[in-house]
C-alpha cells in the first residue's frame, strides 16, 4: 500500500479561525481567483468533491463526488512552509519561527561575514526579483553575496553563478545555517543562485533551502523506520531537511514535478510518495498573479486523471496544501487560511470529512493505514474513507 501525498503550495481555500491574528481576515486563494477571473471550472478537482468543501465561483456543488473532501485547519503557530508540512507530517509547532521585519541584528551579519571573508549587500526584506536588479550590478563589482529576507522565515543568499560558484554558495548557506540558531533559528537559509547581466538577471532553478530539522518524528520517519520507503519530490526534501526520506527527485517547475510524481506512482513502491508543487507559491501567490495561478491550477487538474489512472488498486492519494498565498490580498506574504483535502482510491469511499482541527490528521491516517506507530498528533480517518 503507498500513500501519495501532493501539497500543491499555498493553495489555501478560506481563511483560518485565528486569521485576524495574522491580518489576513477574509483571505481565501482560490476563491478569489475564481472571483477575479469570473469563474474557474477545475474539473477533475471538482469530481473528487473540491466544491463541496466551501463555494468557488464557477463551480457548482458535486451532488456525487468520487473522493473523500475536507478543509483542515493549521494549529501551528505561524502561516509558513515549514511548519505547515511539519503538521501535514504530524507536529504541532508551538512557537512561531523568528522573523525580521528590519533585516537581521548585527550579531548575526558580522559573524556570517566574518566566517564567508567578506561582507555582504543587502541586508533587509525584499522580493528576490527585484533586490537582484537592484544589487546584481554592484554584487558583480564585489563579489560581496546579497543577503534578503521577507515576510517568511527565511535568510536567503543570492549570487551570481559566474561570480560565486554554486556549491560555494551551498556552503555559504551551511554556514548561515549554523549561525542561525536558538532565538534566531529561522526556518530555512535559502540558497538563490542567479545568471544574466545588468537590467536582465534571472534566478536559476538550483534554488536549495537549508532547513532545520524537524525537532521529533514525522510521519515520514514512522514510514521509514517501519521499513518503508519514502519517496520526496520537489522541495519536500528540503522542508524535512531529508528526515525520513529514502530517496528523493529535486524538480525545475510544477510541471517537471507532476511528471516526476507520475513516474513515481508508476514505480510501484509501497509507503509514502510526497510531492510539492511549488509554483502556485513561489511564482504566482508571492508576485500577486491571478491569471498564472489560475493557469498553474489548471495544468494540475489537467494532469490529475493520468495522476488518477497510475495508481495501483491500494494506493490512496491526498491532495492538499501547505498554507494559503492569496494573489488579491495586500502584501505580498502568505495567507494564514485553512486548506483542502481530496482524497481519491479505487477503495475509498466518497465522503465529507468535514472541518478537520489540525493538518496533522494527515499524517495521523497515512501512520494508521500503513499500520505504524501513530503520529505524535491527529485524529486518523481511515475508518471514514475505507469502513
Amino acid at each position: 500500500m503507498r500513500a501519495v501525498i501532493i501539497v500543491l503550495d499555498g493553495v489555501g481555500i478560506g481563511h483560518a479561525p485565528d486569521a485576524e491574528k495574522y491580518g489576513d481576515l477574509g483571505a481565501q486563494t482560490i476563491q478569489h481567483i475564481a472571483e477575479k477571473l469570473g469563474g474557474i471550472f477545475l474539473r477533475n478537482m471538482w469530481r473528487l468533491g473540491l466544491a463541496n468543501i466551501f463555494p468557488i465561483e464557477g463551480m457548482s456543488r458535486n451532488p456525487a463526488p468520487v473522493g473523500a473532501y475536507a478543509h483542515m485547519v493549521e494549529q501551528s503557530a505561524g502561516k509558513d512552509s515549514t511548519s505547515g508540512h511539519w503538521e501535514l507530517g504530524g507536529l504541532i509547532v508551538e512557537k512561531p519561527f523568528p522573523t525580521y521585519p528590519n533585516g537581521f541584528p548585527p550579531e548575526i551579519i558580522e559573524e556570517f561575514e566574518r566566517r564567508i571573508g567578506r561582507k555582504v549587500l543587502g541586508n533587509k526584506p525584499a522580493s528576490g526579483t527585484v533586490i537582484i536588479q537592484e544589487l546584481g550590478e554592484k554584487h558583480l563589482k564585489t563579489g560581496y553575496p546579497i543577503v534578503y529576507t521577507s515576510a517568511d522565515s527565511v535568510f536567503q543568499i543570492a549570487a551570481h553563478e559566474e561570480i560565486v560558484p554554486v556549491e560555494q554558495l551551498y556552503e555559504w548557506c551551511r554556514i548561515a545555517r549554523e549561525i542561525l540558531t536558538g532565538e534566531h533559528a529561522v526556518a530555512r537559509v535559502i540558497a538563490r543562485p542567479f545568471v544574466g547581466k545588468p537590467g536582465n538577471f534571472v534566478r536559476t532553478p538550483r534554488r536549495h533551502d537549508f532547513s532545520l530539522p524537524p525537532f521529533d518524528k514525522t510521519v515520514l520517519d514512522l514510514a521509514k523506520d517501519s521499513g518503508y520507503p519514502v519517496v520526496a519530490v520537489g522541495k519536500i526534501y528540503d522542508l524535512y531537511a531529508g528526515q525520513g526520506i529514502t530517496q528523493h527527485f529535486s524538480t525545475t517547475d510544477n510541471t517537471d514535478g507532476i511528471h516526476r510524481t507520475i513516474e513515481q506512482i508508476r514505480d510501484r513502491k509501497d509507503g509514502i510518495l510526497m510531492t510539492n508543487l511549488v509554483d502556485f507559491d513561489m511564482k504566482y501567490g508571492h508576485r500577486r498573479n491571478v491569471v498564472g495561478f489560475a493557469a498553474a491550477l489548471r495544468e494540475f487538474d489537467d494532469a490529475l486523471p493520468e495522476i488518477t489512472e497510475s495508481l495501483a488498486p491500494d494506493d490512496i492519494l491526498f491532495i492538499t496544501a501547505d498554507h494559503g498565498n492569496d494573489p488579491t490580498h495586500r502584501g505580498t506574504d502568505h495567507t494564514r487560511e485553512q486548506v483542502p483535502l481530496l482524497v481519491y482510491g479505487k477503495s475509498i469511499k466518497p465522503v465529507d470529512l468535514g472541518e478537520r482541527k489540525t493538518f496533522a490528521d494527515l499524517g495521523a491516517t497515512v501512520a494508521e493505514i500503513l499500520g505504524t506507530p501513530p503520529t505524535k498528533n491527529g485524529t486518523s480517518f481511515a475508518a471514514e474513507i475505507l469502513g
